[in-house]
C-alpha cells in the first residue's frame, strides 16, 4: 500500500491537527503529514504546522471570494503536495465539490459524538456536548467519518467510546472526549494504513 499523505484542513485551534503531528514525530504513525491547510490566517494549526517544518496555507475567502476558485486553490495545494488523505480537523467550512469529487472516499472528518446521535447540520463543539447531557446518554465518544455533500452523514470508519459521568458538566465532558479525539484519529490512521479500515469498502 502506498504511503498515506495526510493534508489537513482546520479553522481554528487545531488540537488533532497537533496531536497527529505529534504521534508522526514520536514514531507512532504510519501517515506523513504533508500540508496544513486553514481559512482562518490567525489559526493556531497553522503555527502547528510551522512548528514542525510543515507548508502552512492561508486559504479563504477574503482572497477568493468565487466558491469555485477557492475551491481550485484548496484542491491545487493537496495535489502539489502529493496527498493522499484529507483529515478534516475543526474545518468550519464545506468542502467545495471539486476537492471532494478529486478525493471521494478519501476525506476523514471527527465529530464528538457516536452518529448517528447528536450529529447534523450545526451540531458542533458544545451543542454536541450539550445534545448528549440532555438526552441523558450515558455513553458518547467520538466518530472518524467519511465526508460527503452532507454533515455528518459519511460511512463511519471508526468509533471510540466515551462514558457520561455523574455531575459532567458540558466542559469535563468536552475535555474528555477531545482527549479521546487525539488518540482515535491518529489511531484510526494508524488501521487504514495498516489495512485494517478500507475505506472503498465502507
Amino acid at each position: 500500500m502506498e504511503t498515506l499523505k495526510l493534508g489537513f484542513l482546520a479553522s481554528h485551534g487545531g488540537s488533532n491537527v497537533n496531536a497527529i503531528i505529534q504521534a508522526y514525530e514520536n514514531g507512532q504513525l504510519l501517515a506523513v503529514p504533508s500540508v496544513v491547510i486553514s481559512n482562518n490566517s490567525g489559526a493556531t494549526a497553522l503555527e502547528h504546522a510551522r512548528s514542525a517544518g510543515l507548508p502552512a496555507y492561508h486559504i479563504s475567502a477574503n482572497a477568493h471570494p468565487d466558491p469555485e476558485e477557492l475551491d481550485q486553490q484548496i484542491l491545487h495545494a493537496l495535489r502539489k503536495h502529493e496527498v493522499n488523505l484529507v483529515i478534516l480537523a475543526g474545518y468550519m467550512k464545506k468542502i467545495g465539490p471539486q476537492t471532494l469529487h478529486a478525493y471521494s472516499g478519501r476525506i476523514l472528518n471527527v465529530h464528538p459524538s457516536l452518529l448517528p446521535r447528536h450529529g447534523g447540520h450545526g451540531m458542533f463543539g458544545r451543542a454536541v456536548h450539550e445534545s448528549v447531557l440532555q438526552s441523558g446518554d450515558e455513553m458518547t465518544g467520538v466518530t472518524i467519518h467519511l465526508v460527503n455533500e452532507e454533515y455528518d452523514e459519511g460511512a463511519i470508519a471508526a468509533q471510540f467510546e466515551v462514558p457520561v459521568m455523574p455531575g459532567d458538566t458540558v466542559d469535563t465532558l468536552a475535555a474528555r472526549v477531545l482527549a479521546q479525539e487525539h488518540f482515535a484519529y491518529a489511531e484510526t490512521i494508524n488501521r487504514i494504513a495498516r489495512g485494517e479500515i478500507d475505506l472503498d469498502k465502507l
